[in-house]
């Protein structure tokens, strides 16, 4: 069931408007629907709002699906479920990673709490590890080593597999045409592996 998201995450990733529908398509099944969905309005976090409009656009197009209920605002709810959902993907680096990112700005370490893994990434409809191995296929097309690098650790922390890990990685080299780009990820994520197991899968 992973491989038709993670070749749309990684589809969109890689700005790839043909593989996006060739992925759409594929994935146009009940059972995947309301997945496909979550992969395609997460993009927004990580793409900008035109990339996940773009991809919306496009699988209303092809499908005819409408569009799903909106999900309730609530800020308070978000910063509660950012920090659990946060924390499960970054285990024992959560404190220092909110640090470094308060050093940075503290308004991007708040709203990447609140509206990143609360508002977007705890998200119900999509489970944690399916959202973290689509994110990991997502940002390998886009080629931004340092940010793969946390969410490869991700999505391990909150129980994919290293072989699921590895699925997404080469789903992503797959979908771009940028061999330099599919070396990148494939460096980051040898390391990753080689240094979570050197520490017991922790």
């Amino acid at each position: 069931m992973n491989a038709p998201l993670l070749r749309i995450a990684a589809a969109m990733g890689a700005r790839d408007d043909a593989a996006l529908e060739a992925a759409l398509q594929v994935a146009d099944r009940d059972d995947l629907a309301h997945r496909v969905e979550e992969v395609l309005v997460q993009g927004y976090l990580f793409l900008g709002y035109p990339a996940a409009l773009n991809g919306l656009s496009l699988w209303r197009r092809l499908t005819g699906r409408p569009a799903a209920a909106p999900a309730p605002d609530d800020p308070d709810e978000w910063a509660r479920r950012g920090a659990e959902v946060c924390q499960a993907v970054y285990g024992g680096q959560y404190e220092g990673l909110r640090e470094n990112i308060r050093s940075l700005h503290p308004d991007m370490e708040r709203w990447m709490v609140q509206e990143g893994y609360g508002k977007v990434i705890g998200r119900p409809g999509l489970e944690l590890v399916r959202r973290e191995l689509c994110i990991v296929a997502l940002l390998a097309a886009l080629d931004v080593p340092r940010q793969l690098h946390s969410h490869l650790r991700g999505a391990l922390q909150v129980g994919a597999s290293p072989e699921q890990v590895e699925q997404a990685v080469g789903v992503a080299a797959e979908v771009g045409d940028d061999p330099g780009v599919a070396s990148r990820s494939r460096e980051v994520w040898d390391a990753v592996r080689t240094r979570w197991t050197q520490k017991g899968g922790e």
